[in-house]
């Protein structure tokens, strides 16, 4: 009798809710449904491209008034310290959609010569969301340097949106790319300077200490200043149709730019302006348990794109996947002061389409720190694309004229191996402060902080390319962990750089002896890295003729030309013209375009006697350079 009672009792309770279910469907309460049927917040990605934070007011003072994200900002988090780990665009998006360091993963090369394939065991995150239940869209911008699988999008074009979902209280992720803002929009005719008024006057425009003051820089800044308004209206236009449909309090709403620039200098480096993006985060009213902050705050927590996507499942109630390298920022159970104690950031840089250099950086609190494994070759090294743009053409011609001071004059001129900034007092990084005895501490600190991070992740940016490409890039992280051991000798031979040369000279010599192709391959850079305090031993460096590995052959010429022992380029054109990969061809290149335009050797190169045996993209571009057909 008592069991009988309590199924009429449920039986009764049930018709009460469905005749309340009923009322309030015929009442049109749409949104009560939908949120009965939901299983997780909606996301939404909105990426600006190529901006960093330094232009917005609701991050930099006298930056542009943005009153659309400025509201998103008042009815959720500000992150003043949020970074691409990669200041270039394929490499920043295959970190945002993998949750890796590229560097580990081999998706570190702007642009990819082949693709990589995904970790063992990952796949780009939409397509967790999707096997939970959500709609996964994508307009329209992807630019992975992996390979993407399937099962990731429901639906991937220009007019891809959450508002095709079969079902209105399906939960949705939706990423979309505003264009506008992108570095081409830059590229444009100087006749522009004459028909276009900027919202800004270009007399009033504030310049980064390393730019010319000039009349087409102080345009082209005033120009970007626009876009980033239109990047504004256009966040605007997505959150009103979010809200139009009643979803607003419902969808945490991602605002970033998908890395810094796009003004020369920025995109590409390894400056906060190349890395430092703005990040704004809507918190929806209906989920606002899943976040450890009130609206309106401003978050200390430093966050990196590898934590975008481990945040994105995290906040949707999904196990993180294993093979992620970052932490989730938002979402059930995080503690505000756990997050808060995050204030490092790391960052990489290698090829940028023909522009190879290696550099990599660390940032902890205020203090950030540079390392070139490179540093002959200067930042204003030839990419064509860069040089499209008027105000990067124009720097570089007032470099060559010596019109320029010593801050604007760096950026074409070899660097320290190590850089320290305190962005506190130099938040353009013009005032390096290696050298200074009382911040000793401070770099030795950092720069182990680095090489701990480099080893930990086994990066794979110390493989020159075509060995990368042939040897590891079948699969990049198990390469990299049989790599590991190998890695600690190639970081103890690069940080040979930063000591005296009297004190290493013996250990190179030996090493350029006995070692391996790698370890020579480094050991010449480091040498070349020591430059003119080298020369006094040239005489006992091996006869770069009788080296068998064509790679240590190159960078054993290269050291030869940038010691002036002999001009380099004859035997720099020989050998490409040995040479049958294209990727160590383009590697080459690099060099020869190097000592074409920056040294003693310069115009010396004479194009049309390169009879290549292969080519690429990346090779036609250099050859167009040198050829003055670009």
């Amino acid at each position: 009798m008592l069991l009988l009672n309590k199924t009429f009792q449920f039986v009764a309770i049930f018709c009460t809710l469905f005749a309340d279910l009923s009322r309030g469907l015929a009442a049109g309460e749409v949104n009560e449904i939908v949120s009965i049927k939901r299983e997780g917040p909606n996301i939404v990605f909105l990426i600006s491209e190529d901006n960093s934070k330094h232009f917005m007011k609701v991050f930099a003072s006298g930056g542009v008034n943005s009153p659309h994200i400025q509201k998103m900002a008042a009815n959720g988090l500000a992150y003043q310290h949020a970074f691409s780990n990669s200041p270039v665009c394929s490499v920043a998006r295959s970190t945002l959609i993998t949750g890796t360091l590229t560097t580990r993963t081999g998706m570190h090369l702007h642009r990819k010569i082949k693709v990589a394939p995904m970790p063992e065991g990952l796949e780009m995150f939409p397509a967790y969301l999707r096997k939970a239940g959500y709609y996964t869209t994508n307009n329209a911008k992807k630019d992975y340097n992996a390979e993407e699988g399937a099962g990731v999008w429901d639906a991937s074009s220009n007019t891809a949106s959450w508002k095709n979902r079969p079902e209105p209280g399906q939960p949705f992720f939706h990423q979309e790319t505003f264009t506008e803002s992108h570095e081409s929009r830059l590229h444009f005719p100087e006749e522009l300077m004459r028909t276009y008024q900027p919202k800004d006057h270009p007399d009033q425009v504030k310049l980064m200490p390393q730019f010319p003051d000039t009349p087409l820089f102080r345009f082209t800044t005033a120009y970007h200043r626009d876009k980033i308004r239109e990047i504004d209206d256009w966040v605007g236009r997505k959150i009103n149709e979010l809200e139009q449909e009643g979803l607003l309090e419902d969808t945490f709403v991602f605002y970033f730019g998908d890395h810094g620039g796009v003004l020369p200098g920025s995109k590409g480096y390894l400056f906060e302006t190349g890395l430092n993006v703005p990040l704004v985060v809507r918190i929806p009213e209906n989920w606002k348990h899943l976040v450890p902050y009130n609206k309106g705050d401003r978050p200390e927590a430093f966050v990196s794109f590898i934590d975008f996507a481990p945040t994105v499942l995290h906040l949707a109630g999904l196990d993180i996947p294993e093979p992620m390298d970052g932490k989730p920022f938002l979402g059930n159970g995080l503690r505000r002061n756990r997050l808060e104690s995050s204030d490092e950031a790391y960052g990489h840089a290698d090829r940028f389409d023909e522009k190879y250099e290696m550099v990599r950086s660390v940032r902890q609190g205020k203090w950030k720190y540079i390392r070139s494994f490179q540093p002959f070759y200067p930042d204003g090294l030839q990419n064509n694309y860069r040089y499209k743009m008027l105000a990067f053409a124009e720097w570089k011609q007032l470099f060559e004229n010596g019109e320029l001071g010593a801050i604007q004059s760096a950026f074409f001129e070899p660097k320290p191996a190590e850089r320290l900034y305190n962005l506190e007092n130099d938040p353009f990084e013009t005032n390096n402060l290696a050298a200074d005895p009382q911040r000793k501490k401070v770099l030795v600190a950092l720069r182990e902080k680095l090489n701990n991070w480099l080893l930990d992740n086994n990066d794979l940016g110390f493989l020159p390319e075509n060995v990368f490409v042939n040897e590891a890039l079948h699969n990049p992280v198990a390469y990299g962990k049989g790599f590991h051991q190998d890695l600690k000798r190639i970081i103890e031979i690069n940080d040979w750089a930063l000591q005296a040369w009297n004190k290493v000279r013996g250990n190179l010599l030996k090493t350029l002896r006995e070692g391996s192709a790698l370890e020579k391959y480094w050991a010449y850079q480091v040498a070349a890295t020591h430059g003119r305090n080298a020369k006094q031993d040239y005489a006992a460096f091996p006869d770069w003729k009788e080296e068998e590995n064509a790679m240590v052959q190159l960078r054993a010429i290269e050291l030869m030309g940038i010691l002036e022992v002999e001009n380099p380029i004859p035997s720099l054109m020989a050998w490409m013209q040995k040479e049958e990969d294209p990727v160590a061809i383009l590697i080459g290149m690099n060099s020869l375009v190097y000592f074409n335009d920056h040294s003693k050797y310069k115009g010396l190169a004479v194009p049309d006697k390169l009879k290549l045996k292969n080519t690429n993209a990346e090779v036609k571009r250099r050859l167009d350079y040198l050829n003055g057909t670009w």
